[in-house]
């Protein structure tokens, strides 16, 4: 059975636009700053316990994303649809590809995301109450806690996008302030106390290569966010220019409060305490100013994991309802809700699967089972400039420094996937990961593309 491929217009007609730049910037920035810079540097300060290294490998993740965000913006002008990543790879490489990212989607990158990021908006609320989420029995309430957010912020999503983006647009102010406070605080009052924690700089074996590049995972995973409003490109405002420049924009933002958050942790704690501290942030302002710090950074990250739950619940679901679209997954799951105009079967199923994971696993593993599935796709989505140029498609936009943007990017990414590879502690993990992922194949062939031919897979959309 051939898929049926849903025109840009009907989608979007279903998905009004509705995003503006600010908006669009608040989607970027929001998702992005989770909880990821709030708990990765412990086990960046175990993977890399020196100041440098620990430095050194935040550049590089923004580098890295950075590279990524200047290529996704040509092809977010060029192909401004519903389903990002999804569309790119589906017009550049075929419905394998994409129905393999739809399939890896829908089983564990969007669980996995929701799961994970709920889990901190759970910790620290348990701490604002007064509980230890590290000891019996809060940390059993930790699951619990996150399913409700998980169940609540989809509730928000299914009744219309217009709510969602006010949650999103005053979550991301609040957070982004709530950084940039700790920074301020930080290196105003705690550099000049301890003069900082920088010596050595850098001490011998510091720079070993595979703990580089499994730190440079968990850093993907604080970065995670910079790609996601390109599923949402079909609801963006004049999206030609505005996906792009949000893109650009939010990225740039991010990778700048990130640098200075970790130059902030390090002028108050040592790599020692660092990597100890499973709530970093709340350490860092308990040394500054007590209590009352604590209490501050708990809020902070409570509105920023909630941010970002809220913007992930916005934005998965478009996947699944654009690869349902085009007939690569169960045709309802691309049903659009008749009084909101949303993708209420997508959310729904979202949600569902992410409470099942919140449920089962804890953030390191939801953490790092995420950013290994999510890689390989962003890496055919980066890739598919390559095809789109040979096709000489038109777009406003035009990735600086091609071909060596997408190169950098996509080089990177294969260095990771090697690294985790390598890694012993991460090795079987990632294997399985990948076994996942290659499960789709057969599933394709007995279900969508039982008739389709290896060349019917692997033949691209050329509109």
């Amino acid at each position: 059975m051939h898929a049926t491929a849903t025109p840009t217009a009907t989608r979007a007609a279903e998905l009004p636009r509705r995003l503006g730049l600010w908006s669009s910037i608040a989607v970027v920035v929001g998702l992005t700053i989770g909880s990821g810079i709030f708990r990765t540097p412990a086990a960046i300060a175990t993977r890399l316990p020196a100041p440098l290294a620990m430095l050194s490998v935040w550049v590089a993740g923004g580098l890295v994303v950075l590279c990524g965000a200047l290529t996704l913006a040509e092809t977010a002008a060029a192909y401004p649809e519903t389903g990002g990543i999804y569309v790119y790879i589906r017009n550049a490489f075929g419905r394998l590809p994409a129905f393999l990212f739809g399939w890896t989607e829908l089983t564990i990158i969007g669980s996995a995301a929701l799961a994970a990021i709920s889990t901190t908006f759970a910790e620290y609320l348990l701490r604002v109450l007064g509980m230890n989420p590290s000891v019996a029995p809060y940390d059993d309430y930790v699951h619990y806690v996150a399913a409700v957010a998980i169940a609540l912020v989809a509730a928000i999503n299914y009744v219309g996008v217009s709510w969602s983006v006010i949650v999103q647009n005053i979550t991301t102010v609040a957070k982004f302030v709530g950084l940039l406070l700790i920074v301020i605080g930080a290196l105003a009052i705690g550099l000049p106390r301890t003069g900082g924690h920088f010596t050595p700089l850098a001490p011998s074996g510091s720079f070993a290569a595979a703990p580089f590049g499994v730190a440079l995972v968990s850093i993907l995973w604080a970065y995670d966010g910079w790609a996601e409003l390109a599923y949402l490109s079909g609801e963006v405002t004049n999206p030609r220019r505005n996906v792009p420049l949000a893109l650009i924009l939010g990225t740039a933002a991010v990778v700048t409060i990130y640098f200075l958050a970790n130059v902030a942790y390090l002028s108050v704690l040592s790599v020692s305490e660092i990597r100890e501290s499973k709530l970093v942030a709340a350490d860092v302002a308990f040394r500054l100013i007590g209590q009352p710090g604590v209490a501050m950074v708990a809020i902070t990250v409570m509105l920023s994991t909630l941010g970002t739950l809220n913007g992930s619940i916005l934005t998965t679901p478009r996947i699944l309802f654009a690869a349902a679209a085009d007939g690569l997954l169960f045709r309802g799951i691309a049903g659009v809700h008749p009084r909101f105009r949303t993708p209420h079967v997508a959310i729904t199923i979202s949600a569902i699967l992410g409470i099942v994971f919140v449920m089962a696993r804890t953030f390191e593993q939801l953490a790092d089972t995420f950013v290994t599935a999510i890689l390989p796709f962003y890496a055919l989505g980066v890739a598919s400039i390559f095809v789109f140029r040979r096709r000489k498609i038109a777009t406003p936009f035009r990735t600086p420094l091609y071909p060596l943007t997408p190169i950098v990017f996509i080089g990177a990414t294969l260095y990771l996937l090697g690294s985790a590879v390598v890694d012993e502690t991460s090795r079987w993990p990632t294997v399985a990961i990948f076994g996942m992922i290659a499960a789709g194949v057969p599933i394709f062939y007995l279900t969508v593309g039982k008739s389709a031919t290896p060349a019917d897979a692997f033949a691209p959309r050329v509109r």
